[in-house]
């Protein structure tokens, strides 16, 4: 008999639908048994008829039971599960073993954070750029203006191209900043360099296509068209960039960091360029040009881009996770109009749109002149660790034990050794005297070059100075490698 509880604060349906549902599992009231009819019940235990009604109908639409105009109510076949069968079945489906992407993850964390994740007093990190107070009080107002003024519309699902104020604005920056004349149907957004890799490789390439990228480059790039089971083969680096007469014959992509090369820093010369943009027409393949962080240069002007000299066969890829700050996940793809175009279509099958509030935020961030604000100022900022940087390597006898390239541009340079220099070595003993400084070998797919990629946008000047003195000191004159 179910039974009501007057001191339990919920309703007198739910306690009696809670009971009838243990006595039907527990095989109290079996299959086929006939339920008590609803006038009858509701006078036994004192209640209205519309509340066993409810309860009656609940069991019905959970499967509970089943009912026929002559046979009344009972309860249906429920197939339960016997005491052994629930011993026997303790967990869930298994995953599958996935050891491309298990390796892949922490080849990532390797090349992103090191192998040891303890804080440290230095940290000469290459990912991350600078911030101060005055950019986030220039982000809270843009997004408190955007949580203000948003028009109901805008919670509707989006454009898998992106929001189009904020391509607007991005068309407008890339053709005064970076010479990039295009449509903002040739702009597609994304959330990061790696989304964006990604989704090119769903959408422009076929299971097995060749991939040629630089070795040493961005680990991300090659992890990620791997995972996608793309033929990935790695093209040297030298002074000049990639070489462009060691790309595989059958490649369908190379990617390319021409402005500020990941891991060397160095600039690709115009020649290489011409050579490299003469194969892809010649040849037809796809360039990836990932522009990170060309905008922070310290000598010369910056080179025209790959895509304002060949917009057929380029891919250009920007972030405002390095002109900015990690955390807003927003990028750009600017490509051929038909090229975009497959790209949205695959965005919008896989990953729908973008969160709109992070794309409002980042057009009033961008439209009220915080942005381009914020750029002149950490450049300055920039400039002076740069030179701190360069001074201290030189000062401190670095520069004549080791190569220091990547000078001209961008938040981070190579110090590198002979191939035969034991560069973990150095980079475990500088750890524990509170410096972390990021290996090179990390960087490779099968080079063997060797040293140190050294970032100096989080690290002040004075840090700078202590910090590669510190490591000068354990290198020269504490270790005989």
């Amino acid at each position: 008999m179910l039974k009501i509880n007057r001191n339990d604060s919920r309703p007198i349906w739910m306690q009696l639908l809670d009971q009838a549902i243990h006595n039907i599992k527990s095989g109290i009231w079996p299959p086929g048994e006939l339920l008590i009819p609803s006038r009858e019940l509701a006078h036994l235990i004192g209640v209205s008829r519309s509340t066993i009604q409810i309860v009656y109908e609940e069991l019905l639409s959970r499967g509970y039971t089943v009912t026929s105009r002559r046979g009344g109510t009972r309860v249906s076949e429920w197939n339960q599960v016997n005491d052994s069968t629930k011993e026997i079945i303790t967990y869930g489906p298994i995953p599958p073993s996935l050891p491309l992407l298990n390796s892949a993850v922490e080849q990532l964390h390797d090349w992103f954070r090191g192998k040891e994740h303890r804080k440290v007093a230095i940290d000469f990190s290459p990912h991350e750029p600078y911030l101060d107070d005055q950019f986030q009080k220039n982000w809270r107002q843009s997004f408190l203006h955007a949580s203000n003024d948003m028009d109901l519309s805008n919670w509707a699902y989006g454009n898998p191209y992106g929001y189009t104020p904020l391509r607007e604005e991005i068309q407008r920056y890339l053709s005064l900043e970076r010479g990039i004349h295009i449509q903002t149907n040739q702009i597609l957004l994304t959330s990061g360099a790696q989304h964006s890799i990604d989704l090119i490789a769903q959408s422009l390439l076929s299971d097995g296509d060749t991939v040629s990228v630089e070795d040493p480059g961005f680990p991300a790039s090659w992890m990620s068209m791997k995972y996608r089971r793309m033929n990935v083969v790695p093209v040297p680096v030298d002074e000049y960039g990639l070489v462009v007469e060691h790309i595989h014959p059958q490649s369908k992509l190379i990617f390319v960091t021409p402005s500020h090369q990941c891991a060397t820093g160095g600039v690709m010369s115009e020649p290489r360029r011409q050579q490299l943009l003469h194969k892809a027409v010649q040849e037809q393949f796809w360039i990836i040009e990932d522009d990170y962080d060309s905008e922070f240069r310290y000598r010369g002007e910056p080179l025209p881009t790959l895509i304002s000299q060949e917009p057929n066969n380029t891919l250009y890829l920007m972030s405002f996770s390095k002109m900015i700050a990690p955390g807003i996940r927003i990028s750009a793809i600017v490509g051929p109009v038909a090229a975009i175009a497959q790209l949205a279509k695959v965005q919008e099958l896989t990953y729908r749109h973008l969160p709109i509030m992070d794309q409002l935020i980042l057009t009033h961030f961008i439209k009220n002149g915080h942005f381009m604000r914020h750029m002149r100022r950490v450049r300055n900022v920039y400039r002076r660790r740069h030179a701190a940087m360069t001074k201290a390597i030189m000062a401190s006898g670095l520069g004549e034990r080791f190569t220091l390239s990547g000078v001209e541009t961008g938040l981070h340079m190579l110090l590198e050794a002979e191939e035969s220099y034991d560069e973990e070595t150095v980079t475990k003993l500088a750890l524990q005297k509170g410096i972390r400084v990021y290996p090179l070998g990390p960087y490779c797919l099968e080079s063997k070059r060797k040293g140190w990629v050294l970032g100096f946008a989080k690290v002040d000047e004075g840090s700078i100075e202590l910090g590669i003195y510190r490591l000068a000191e354990l290198i020269l004159y504490n270790l005989k490698l």
